[in-house]
């Protein structure tokens, strides 16, 4: 029997907060194994040549979307196997009760393991799940969930509390099916995950959607009653960076009243993270992480508006030049914490013709390395460590994954992303392995890709094909 499974020789190691070694890497049981400037290919039962390649720990897509469209199972099989494509190997989703996803609602003690049931044996990536408690009761839950679940982080949406998906209703209640979603809810979920972190050394924290929902009100008033095209540019003042500015001073200073650990997510705008520095430098005691997406780094409403189709509808909505480059410069500067693609599967026939009933989001997992890599390394010149923390280490040091996801010192698990870092692709919705019948992004040339992805030390995705059968499991964080 050979001492190693899995030999990756040849390549180039990227150890996040450390550097580049080159080495090979050798796993055994999906773990890493060993590193050594040098091992022998007898010892291994597998080997995997990763010369003039660069061999990153496989990503861990923080914001992602199973199930919120189409049926749970569909979703992880199709959308986990687009994630092997962009080097993740695991993905946390997002999940709430209401309309979407099972639309209904009820005690998370019946429905999260009715949500694990429909996902087991489908997906590709390991998974792990954020929950968003609706009501006073789910709130209840969050000690129960947090040691007896594996959950570890929850969610509040803040522009919920006026408006449904699309912005197109204001039946707030009958969206969410739950008692008052306001303000007074978000200070006792904040006190009730502050209270399990107390409890616990483990990282319990509330990610927030960060969106004024009085002000959308008013501005989406605005809009829709001038009588403009409906655009994605229209979208954008509709729920103007504004929006997101006071929605931040709202939740920061909750945060800090009930010591509540938070993450800021997809900051869309230049506003919007001046609004999260201003904050962190003036409420230093307070655990507060700032994410970013891909979309939101890179494309833009007048690009997109000139293509044609609201493919490109997505809460908050897609911005300015002005505000890409404002927001690769905290990446750059190390204000962002990570970048994730907030994964939501949705078909062009749910985007339909009309703006405010579109449903908003779209894919982007596949490119969670290829960008990193084309538009942070080759362009502003990030280190390929930086590259693997912002999409690796930190998500995992967030949400509870660190000493198994997010590095490949030996003991974590085997998840590895082998880039050839000069392969330059178009993107196009059929490289990406989707079950989504259109990109966004389709058009973009990116120079970077991964050419094998492994999970737990076996292959599980090679030369544009995803190899053997589906082998995620759920992770317990």
């Amino acid at each position: 029997m050979s001492r190693y499974e899995l030999l990756v020789r040849g390549g180039t190691l990227v150890v996040p907060y450390l550097g580049t070694i080159r080495a090979d890497l050798a796993t055994k049981d999906g773990k890493v194994a060993a590193i050594a400037s040098e091992i022998p290919e007898d010892e291994a039962e597998t080997v995997l040549d990763a010369t003039g390649k660069l061999v990153f720990p496989g990503a861990v897509d923080a914001h992602f979307h199973l199930g919120i469209y189409r049926d749970l199972a569909v979703d992880a099989a199709e959308e986990t196997r687009s994630s092997l494509v962009g080097g993740a190997t695991t993905v946390l989703s997002y999940f709430r009760t209401g309309q979407h996803y099972l639309n209904k609602t009820g005690p998370y003690g019946e429905i999260f393991p009715e949500v694990l049931d429909a996902v087991a044996g489908h997906a590709w990536t390991d998974y792990g799940f954020h929950l968003a408690p609706m009501d006073t009761a789910q709130v209840r839950e969050v000690p129960d969930l947090v040691e007896n679940s594996g959950v570890s982080s929850f969610k509040y949406y803040m522009f919920y509390k006026g408006f449904n998906l699309s912005a197109d209703s204001r039946d707030a209640k009958a969206f969410t099916m739950s008692d008052e979603y306001d303000l007074g809810h978000l200070y006792q979920l904040m006190e009730s995950v502050a209270a399990a972190n107390a409890a616990t050394d483990r990282r319990v924290s509330l990610s927030l959607h960060c969106e004024q929902a009085e002000l959308m009100r008013l501005f989406i008033d605005r809009v829709r009653g001038n009588g403009d095209p409906q655009t994605l540019k229209a979208y954008s003042d509709a729920r103007p960076p504004i929006t997101e500015r006071v929605a931040i001073g709202e939740a920061t200073t909750l945060a800090k009243a009930t010591d509540c650990a938070i993450n800021l997510l997809h900051l869309s705008s230049g506003e919007a993270l001046a609004a999260a520095r201003e904050a962190r430098i003036a409420m230093p005691g307070v655990d507060m992480r700032f994410e970013v997406t891909l979309h939101h780094l890179c494309l833009t409403h007048e690009e997109l508006d000139a293509q044609g189709g609201l493919g490109g509808k997505v809460n908050p909505p897609i911005r300015s030049k002005s505000d890409n480059d404002a927001l690769w410069a905290g990446v750059v500067d190390g204000t962002v914490g990570w970048v994730a693609s907030d994964h939501a599967c949705c078909l062009e026939e749910e985007k339909g013709d009309e703006l405010w009933p579109a449903l908003p989001g779209f894919g982007g997992t596949a490119l969670l390395y290829p960008i990193l890599l084309s538009e942070g390394m080759h362009k502003r010149g990030l280190s390929p460590a930086r590259v693997a923390e912002l999409v690796s280490a930190n998500p995992a040091r967030a949400y509870g994954l660190d000493g198994r996801k997010g590095n490949l010192l030996p003991g974590y698990d085997a998840d590895l992303a082998i880039v050839d870092p000069d392969l330059e692709q178009e993107v196009t919705a059929e490289l990406l392995l989707s079950g989504q019948d259109h990109c966004p992004f389709e058009g973009h040339k990116v120079r970077g890709w991964p050419v094998a992805t492994v999970l737990r030390g076996q292959i599980a995705y090679q030369n544009g094909e995803v190899t053997g059968s589906p082998r995620g499991t759920f992770v317990a964080r």
